[in-house]
């Protein structure tokens, strides 16, 4: 790495603050320029560590995630674990990063290596916990494969997107509980 070592105190402030401008003022307001200016630092300091604001929030996205208490353990009980982590992931769109999703999916339409970074670190793993979830319960009786396990994963998460993108309708914990016992009659034994 070039330069002097990342501050782990400076590498902090620019993760949040790049996550708190995009959920009050949108991706479109998101700049190099106003997350050093709120974090504190240099724009140097933030262009010495990401190349542009995708970069950073998808960072941040990753940050989050793995401060997050981790959703990804086994209760025994399928539909409790699903959704209790749809519950979580969806609760997290609308506290703070909903709007970096859809800026960063939207950005990465028009960039493969984005698209490939966000699916591969931050979009797959929820997909992979979900469909694992899934698995179990067909593995211990309490589902039926009724249908492919992949698209009862993309039919939730599916939803989801469709909510953030369109704003028709929440993103909560009710929608959580729907999917659930929408997956619980498709998957029904």
């Amino acid at each position: 790495m070039r330069g002097r070592p990342r501050s782990e105190e400076a590498r902090r402030a620019i993760l949040d603050t790049a996550l708190r401008i995009c959920h009050r003022d949108g991706y479109q307001q998101v700049t190099i320029k106003a997350i050093a200016d709120e974090a504190g630092v240099g724009r140097q300091t933030v262009y010495r560590w990401w190349p542009d604001k995708a970069q950073v929030l998808l960072d941040a996205l990753i940050d989050l995630r793995e401060r997050e208490p981790r959703l990804d353990e086994d209760t025994g009980d399928a539909l409790r674990d699903i959704e209790r982590i749809l519950a979580r992931t969806f609760a997290l769109t609308q506290e703070s990063t909903g709007r970096a999703l859809v800026g960063l999916m939207a950005e990465a339409q028009n960039d493969p290596a984005l698209s490939d970074r966000l699916q591969g670190t931050v979009i797959g793993p929820q997909r992979d916990v979900l469909h694992r979830f899934l698995r179990q319960g067909v593995e211990a009786g309490q589902l039926a494969e009724n249908v492919p396990l992949p698209l009862v994963v993309d039919f939730a998460f599916g939803t989801m997107w469709y909510r953030l993108l369109s704003k028709h309708a929440p993103v909560d914990d009710r929608l959580a509980a729907d999917i659930t016992a929408a997956i619980a009659r498709l998957l029904a034994r």
